[in-house]
This record gives structure tokens, sequence and C-alpha cells, in this order.
């Protein structure tokens, strides 16, 4: 007599299975399904993992994987995938490779022809753009850099994309870049997403050109959205402008001035916010 087939045991492969990145209710069903019935759970941070595994009643054999072992043990997972077992990926909150660990291994696996199965959920990303209001077209960068040399580079690229852009940075480390902000966007609007689906969960939404008055709490790590770049025939600085402009820089504030030439002339809030900054740097 045949045995009958388990309909519900999954193939063997490497799993990227997506993640809560808060609130431990966004797991979906298929999540649970396939980390249960893993041989190996490969975890970013195990002190993590073993929260969201421990609350659904999951005891597996976890192996720490990050981005400073990642290439240390590349080769014995590569084996336990040879050997038919089944692996899942997940980081410590939304889906695995997606400015996490995971992407060396994954390509070794198209290399190898080892089976890849995506089990979609939670992303920050998809999460902050549906409540922003902007265009659904966005470019995602992933985290910003560090420095200020850095930073404005990459701004610099960002300003002439036409979509939405979205970024990760610490809430710390995003109040010393408003000047910045400002520099390259401000006439555009912004939401900073702190907390996404925690008990503390908070939305900031504002002009870039205000965006000194956002009293957001500085801790953590938030998802930025910028607003996609306005369509309009907005003209440059002529000369005329320009000595208008020297003339108010020592009488009148930054902001007043901005909001004075960009509504008399249609000229980009950006161009005049730098240009003011140009004269006070050379003063």
């Amino acid at each position: 007599m045949a045995l009958k087939e388990d309909k519900n045991k999954i193939k063997n492969g490497l799993y990227l299975v997506s993640t809560p990145i808060g609130n431990l209710k966004d797991i979906t069903l298929r999540a649970l399904d396939v980390l249960s019935q893993s041989d190996i759970i490969l975890c970013e941070d195990t002190r993590v993992s073993k929260k969201l595994l421990t609350n659904y009643k999951i005891n597996k054999k976890i192996l720490s994987y990050h981005k400073f072992n990642e290439k240390k043990n590349l080769e014995k997972i590569i084996d336990y995938l040879k050997e038919d077992q089944i692996i899942s990926l997940i980081s410590d909150a939304g889906t695995p490779t997606i400015s996490d660990p995971g992407r060396i291994l994954v390509k070794r696996c198209v290399q190898e022809n080892i089976t890849i199965i995506p089990i979609p959920g939670v992303s920050a990303i998809t999460t902050s753009i549906s409540i922003s209001g902007f265009s659904d077209k966005f470019y995602f960068h992933g985290f910003l850099s560090d420095t200020d040399n850095s930073v404005n580079k990459e701004f610099k690229f960002f300003k002439d994309l036409k979509c939405s852009i979205i970024f990760f940075v610490s809430a710390k480390k995003l109040k010393k870049k408003f000047e910045l902000l400002k520099k390259f966007f401000i006439d555009r609007e912004v939401l900073i997403c702190r907390e996404l689906t925690k008990l503390h969960e908070s939305f900031y939404r504002g002009k870039i050109s205000e965006v000194d008055k956002l009293l957001f709490n500085p801790r953590g790590e938030v998802t930025v959205i910028i607003s996609e770049k306005k369509k309009d025939n907005e003209k440059d600085l002529n000369e005329s402008d320009k000595k208008k402009i020297k003339k108010f820089i020592n009488i009148k504030s930054v902001k007043d001035i901005v909001r004075m030439f960009s509504q008399e002339k249609n000229i980009s809030k950006s161009k005049i916010y730098n240009y003011c900054l140009e004269i006070k740097n050379e003063n």
C-alpha cells in the first residue's frame, strides 16, 4: 500500500521568512508553518529571534547569522542545504536581505542551483509609503551614510529623482541632517515614522522647510519618506533677484527671504535657500 504524501510538508531549500517589524501579531500563518518545519533557523540576533520563536512555541535549532560572520558560515550552511535540510533565514525585523544580511547566501544558492523560497510579510518600506500620501513610485535607499560628505552626495542624487524617496536612519542622526535636508528638499514634504507597529508608534509630518519644528523623540531608528519632486515651470534667480537677496540677507531671516521670493517670482525654494547659504558662507 502506497504511503500518502503529506501535502503540508514543505520542500527542501532556503526560505527567506519575513518577520514582524515590532508587533509580534503581524507574523503570517505561512511564516509560522515554515519556521515550525525548518531544520535550522538562521537568525541575525538570536536573542531577538528567540522572543518571537518562544512566543509561538517554535523550538528549532538556531544559528547566528549576521554581517560579521556570514562569509565565515557560508560553506557550512551550503553543506546543510546540499544535505536536503530545510533552512529559514530571518532578520531581527522585516524582510531578510533588505538592508540586512543574506545576499551573499542567496547569490551562492543561485550558483549552486539550490531552491530559494520567499515568504512575504511585513516591511517598513511598504508600511510607511502606504500612509504617506506621496507618490507610490519610490526609490528605496536603505540606511543613510554616516558622514556629512557622503550624505551630501546621496541627497544630491536623490533630489533629481521624480519619485518619493525612502531611507532608514537613526533618529539622533536625522536631527543632525536637518540643514542638509533643507538644502536639497526645502520645497517638499516629509513623513518620519518611528517605532512602526510598536506600542509607542509615532508619525511626524510636515514641510521640510519647517522640519526643525518637528519635535520627535530622537531615539531608535526611523523610516523617512520625502515627497516626490514637484512639476512646475520654476525660474532661475536672475542678477536683479540676487542683488535684492544680498540686500535683505542681513535684515531678514533666510526663511522670510525664501517665502518672499518663491511667492513673488515662482522660483524654487531650494534655489533661493541655497543662494542665501552661499552668501552667508562668503561673509
